[in-house]
């Protein structure tokens, strides 16, 4: 198997390690393996990948689909950042409850999040290239968010001040939402 797949406290979010071949040259590792994923329990069928690019302090976040819920398969491959999701899923035991990791192109970390969670980063280098797979596509008019400081989520300092858009300054707290996943 190409990666190692950790399990983290809340069900279905997983830490995804590749094992990385290096030289002189550089390195290679694979980033997905459908085979992999299978027979690690993670079977998903991705549609869509998207890329993004951000400074030091840009906050993107806490967001969701309700309609289309979308799983994705996040990493960075350049700078680093935090990374979050935050459990919506009106049945979970973990319901608001979050996971954080930190990803960078140095540590080559990906998390898998699954169906029923708000996600956000926070860009904790001078700049990162943020990539994820979605087994959805991406709906517009489907859009949903939890504020990004109403979630008890310990995020790290960061120099100067955070940027957030209009639209994720302007969601709904935790304690406020109306909208829960009956995944």
């Amino acid at each position: 198997m190409a990666f190692t797949f950790t399990k983290t406290e809340i069900e279905g979010v997983v830490i995804v390690e590749p094992k990385v071949f290096g030289d002189e040259r550089g390195y290679f590792m694979e980033t997905y393996s459908e085979a992999d994923f299978n027979e690690a329990g993670l079977d998903y069928k991705f549609v869509q990948d998207n890329q993004s690019s951000s400074r030091r302090g840009v906050l993107r976040g806490l967001h969701f689909q309700k309609e289309h819920p979308q799983a994705k398969l996040v990493r960075v491959i350049s700078g680093e950042v935090f990374d979050v999701a935050v459990d919506l899923r009106a049945e979970s035991p973990t319901f608001g409850k979050w996971v954080g990791v930190k990803l960078s192109a140095e540590n080559k970390k990906q998390l898998m999040i699954p169906r029923g969670f708000a996600h956000g980063f926070l860009v904790l280098s001078e700049t990162a290239e943020f990539v994820y797979k979605c087994d959805e596509f991406y709906h517009p008019e489907d859009e949903g968010g939890v504020k990004w400081d109403s979630c008890g989520i310990e995020w790290p300092e960061v120099e100067g001040e955070l940027t957030l858009s209009e639209k994720d300054e302007k969601h709904p707290e935790l304690k406020d939402l109306d909208f829960k996943f009956n995944i």
